[in-house]
């Protein structure tokens, strides 16, 4: 071995490294990008599986990854986002869309006479206008975009780098034996691409280096598709490693595409065989960068129009090989706990929809707050005191998806966030507090009705019916108030304003008349203390329902 292979090989390193980090790196600028626009596309997902399947090609073409989307997908269904009918259509549009970064890898193929329209051209100018954009611009979008426009000229430079280092080699004879050899034999060529692929995590980028190869002229048709084939399989290792610890729909998604991609691969590539067998002509037929993605794309498209159909027998036998165990216990308690499932890191990447699966987060933790809530005045009005230990076992819950809340909203803050996304996670981050804190109170509410229980205490019917009011009163403030949050609805706001106003009318209303009930002695003092204390707590829910709705507003 010479000092030149030695070079040849470290450059073909070198720009194998360059390639992938360009990919990652356009990827990563592409979701900030396109953050905001992901989350209209993937709300606009129904269980109409055309659309699911034009909105999954659109958001894996905008983000170059289908590793990337399926990963968002399992994500997505860990987090509620999206059931296993949505992913699947969505799954086999990201398969079509990953399809795009072969037709950009191809515009690099063009001859000589072309060479003003070759990206790879202009590769060192966008690698020096990216990092000026990164180093010297301010402005959060104008990093993003600097990092879109470095990671191109990543890619096609790496390209570059790659094909010179290998041009000396690619002339000889033992070249094109081993191509031919792959070609040969379908299963080789199959695991070769499955292997490549796993190990670079990415089927755009194991086909973007066998389209470098094919400009050298020695791929032959049967290799290239045989190689395409094994990649579309690799490029499920991803999200099937990405699925470890999280639901079983969320697996179930991740094995989705591994089958539609495994089933396809197994019909088309018999067929293919087939064909080659029967035009052996075919065999020898030189594979161009434009040819292979013409094959890429193709395969994409007929497999998904063969699967369309069919879309819900993969989803039942995902569930067949995912199964469901059977529940002996179903407390209520339990499945407020289950709700922790709703946080999962891999959306991290897309800010916009770790948000928006928080922001699902905190209605549901109001919804369980305002239940606790019930529970304790339950306990306190009607003497349903066997309440009181599941109002305590609720609010350790609680305190359990307001840490997980917490953490989550600290990790998002962490990434690059637009203002309006920054104001939004503050807001959530407040709104968690403030959720804690009535959480507190109905623990507070719990532990006076085990006062009375414990005393065998009661209050009188007016002091009955004075908490009557107040009660339907701050439970009005505090459903408004999260549905406000759910709904971003304006009048839900003023709605939990006109509520805390009524709230505080009553409270100085029912302190006075208490207050002068205990001056005639019409009730003894520790019952008086007690009814004064659920007093307190009540009003003070209200305040934390206003401080909730008034974020809502904020954001509006």
């Amino acid at each position: 071995m010479t000092i030149d292979d030695v070079s040849n090989i470290l450059g073909f390193l070198g720009g194998l490294g360059m390639f992938l980090y360009g990919m990652k790196l356009l990827s990563g600028g592409l979701q900030k990008a396109a953050g905001e626009k992901m989350k209209s596309l993937l709300e606009a997902v129904t269980n109409k599986r055309i659309k699911a399947i034009l909105v999954g090609a659109l958001v894996t073409a905008i983000i170059q990854s289908s590793g990337a989307t399926t990963v968002m997908i399992v994500g997505f269904v860990n987090a509620g986002i999206l059931n296993l009918m949505q992913a699947v259509g969505v799954i086999m549009g990201a398969n079509i869309g990953t399809t795009v970064t072969a037709w950009i890898v191809s515009l690099d193929s063009l001859g000589e006479a072309a060479t003003f329209f070759k990206p790879s051209f202009y590769a060192p100018l966008m690698i020096g206008v990216g990092a000026a954009f990164i180093m010297f611009c301010k402005k959060h979008k104008k990093q993003t975009l600097g990092e879109i426009i470095i990671a191109i000229g990543f890619l096609f430079f790496g390209l570059t780098t790659m094909s010179s280092s290998m041009s000396d080699y690619m002339a000889g004879e033992a070249v094109k034996n081993m191509f031919l050899t792959l070609g040969s034999n379908p299963l080789f060529g199959i695991l070769i691409g499955i292997v490549v692929t796993g190990v670079m995590q990415s089927s755009s980028a194991s086909v973007g280096v066998l389209q470098t190869l094919s400009g050298f002229g020695v791929v032959n048709a049967p290799t290239a598709v045989f190689i395409c084939l094994g990649a579309d399989i690799g490029s499920c290792f991803t999200a099937l490693i990405s699925s470890a610890g999280v639901s079983k729909n969320a697996k179930r998604a991740a094995v989705i595409n591994l089958l539609f991609n495994t089933f396809g691969v197994i019909i088309w590539g018999t067929l293919i065989f087939i064909i080659f067998k029967i035009f052996p002509g075919l065999e020898g037929y030189i594979m161009s960068a434009v040819s292979i993605a013409i094959f890429h794309s193709g395969f994409k498209v007929v497999n998904t129009t063969l699967f369309y159909p069919i879309a819900g027998k993969l989803v039942d036998l995902s569930k067949l090989i995912i199964c469901d165990k059977e529940e002996t216990q179903a407390p209520s308690v339990k499945v407020e706990k289950d709700t922790t499932m709703l946080l999962d890191d891999r959306i991290l990447n897309t800010p916009s929809l770790a948000i928006q699966a928080v922001s699902n987060y905190v209605i549901k933790l109001g919804k369980i707050c305002s239940e606790n809530l019930k529970r304790s005045l339950d306990a306190i009005m009607y003497n349903k005191y066997e309440l009181i230990d599941v109002v305590f076992e609720t609010e350790k819950h609680i305190d359990d998806h307001v840490a997980n809340l917490s953490d989550f909203l600290v990790k998002i803050s962490n990434d690059g966030l637009t203002d309006r996304q920054s104001r939004q996670v503050k807001d959530l981050m407040y709104t968690v507090i403030d959720l804690e804190r009535v959480g507190d109170h109905a623990e507070n509410l719990a532990e006076l009705a085990g006062k009375l229980r414990d005393g065998n205490m009661k209050f009188s019917e007016v002091g009955v019916d004075d908490l009557k009011l107040m009660r339907a009163a701050v439970e009005s403030s505090i459903d408004s108030a999260v549905a406000a949050r759910e709904t971003g609805n304006i009048d839900m706001v003023r709605k939990t304003f006109r509520y805390e106003d009524e709230v505080d009318s009553l409270e100085e209303e029912i302190r006075d008349k208490h207050i002068e009930r205990l001056s005639k002695r019409e009730c003894n003092s520790e019952t008086g203390v007690i009814f004064l204390n659920i007093l307190t707590n009540l009003e003070r829910v209200s305040d934390h329902a206003i401080n909730i709705a008034g974020y809502v507003k904020d954001e509006a």
